[in-house]
């Protein structure tokens, strides 16, 4: 059996799985894997305080290596219907594209890559060396927090393993073939609060204003670049997003300000290293102030290999287009993968995602489907 990777993305696209709700979606992969030959084994997650989220593992064969894939079923909400050109669930194909919610992500990967593994294991009705694997969850665009990482330390204590990862996010900007993702930046979100002593203006001395104590801490903090880049990574980022006293009275000095903070940082860096940069920053301070990190994933890279080229070259035989090796853009699930084996990012074009009228054209699917059918190919060649 061959599934049409049209007709699984409108099939997926109808199950309204907008996070955290699943909606039949991971059942629905789960029988159509199973349809082919798949173990299939469907875990619920929980944890005081959050949705209850459905994962899925996969897996044909049992021997190594392993090639996975690595997707999300949930979807972002429709903010408003109405002004979608049809319904943002109808899975709607109009002859040139399939518009819906999660259309480019990341129902169309998921779809093209069940499709192109169903392809190949009609082609290679013999046992092939090796296996493939699932790694689906229903938890991406929301905490993050019943999803990847806990199905990863689920399979790592049943024993399941995979070598290579390829996670299906809409990694082109434009067309289909312009990017591969080899790794992504680390992120930590700091909040500094700087205390003082409230006040009327007309009498500072029986003050004390914290706001200008926190803009000389500001202005130590990105004063000096944390660094210049390296081959594969552009140079960190630290961007001031919020800064904010609760103070609405034009004649009060405020008691506290407190100002967040994100840094985006490359593998120059890891979160230990963050905090140690920080702080070193701020120990010229003597004020009262308190400093509070979180961290929602590390930096990581995929260094080019035999598993990385080779995609590299089987996308520029299918696209024209010699893929760009990148670590651009925010975080993905693969901050959680690459702790479990390698990894990289290659999907649909992102540029209408999570946006009115979502969409793919039928001709990127059917491509993607092609070109991850010729990497499964080499890959157990």
């Amino acid at each position: 059996m061959i599934y049409d990777p049209l007709e699984l993305t409108s099939e997926l696209i109808r199950c309204r799985s907008v996070t955290p709700n699943n909606d039949g979606a991971i059942e629905l992969l789960s029988k159509k894997l199973e349809d082919i030959g798949f173990d299939c084994e469907i875990i619920e997650f929980t944890e005081e305080g959050t949705e209850p989220i459905k994962n899925l593992w996969a897996r044909i064969g049992n021997k190594r290596p392993c090639l996975s894939f690595a997707g999300h079923t949930d979807v972002v909400p429709v903010a408003d219907e109405e002004s979608w050109s049809c319904p943002p669930f109808l899975g709607k194909n109009n002859g040139e594209a399939i518009i819906g919610r999660g259309a480019a992500d990341m129902k169309g990967s998921i779809s093209s890559f069940v499709s192109a593994v169903s392809k190949f294991l009609v082609e290679n009705s013999n046992p092939f060396e090796g296996s493939i694997a699932f790694i689906i969850t229903g938890d991406e665009e929301g905490v993050a927090i019943n999803g990847t990482s806990k199905l990863l330390k689920w399979m790592e204590k049943k024993g399941y393993s995979f070598d290579d990862c390829i996670v299906g996010e809409p990694t082109n900007p434009n067309s289909l073939g312009e990017m591969i993702k080899i790794g992504r930046r680390g992120s930590t979100n700091i909040t500094i609060t700087c205390n003082g002593l409230e006040g009327h203006v007309a009498y500072p001395h029986l003050a004390d204003n914290p706001i200008p104590k926190l803009v000389r801490i500001i202005n130590e903090l990105i004063s000096q670049p944390l660094d210049e880049g390296n081959e594969y990574f552009d140079a960190s980022n630290l961007e001031l997003t919020s800064i904010d006293t609760g103070n609405f009275a034009t004649n009060v000095i405020p008691s506290s300000i407190t100002a967040c903070l994100n840094i985006r940082y490359n593998d120059n860096f890891d979160k230990d290293k963050i905090e140690e940069e920080i702080n070193k920053r701020l120990n010229c301070f003597d004020y009262d102030f308190d400093v509070e990190f979180q961290h929602s994933g590390d930096s990581f890279i995929t260094k080019p290999g035999q598993f990385v080229n080779d995609l590299q070259a089987i996308i520029e035989k299918h696209s024209g287009i010699k893929p760009v090796l990148s670590t651009t853009g925010g975080t993905s699930d693969a901050r959680f993968i690459k702790d479990y084996g390698r990894v990289v990012e290659f999907g649909l074009i992102g540029k209408s995602m999570h946006k009115i009228d979502e969409f793919s054209k039928n001709e990127d699917i059917i491509m993607l489907r092609d070109i991850y059918f010729d990497v499964l190919r080499k890959y157990f060649s």
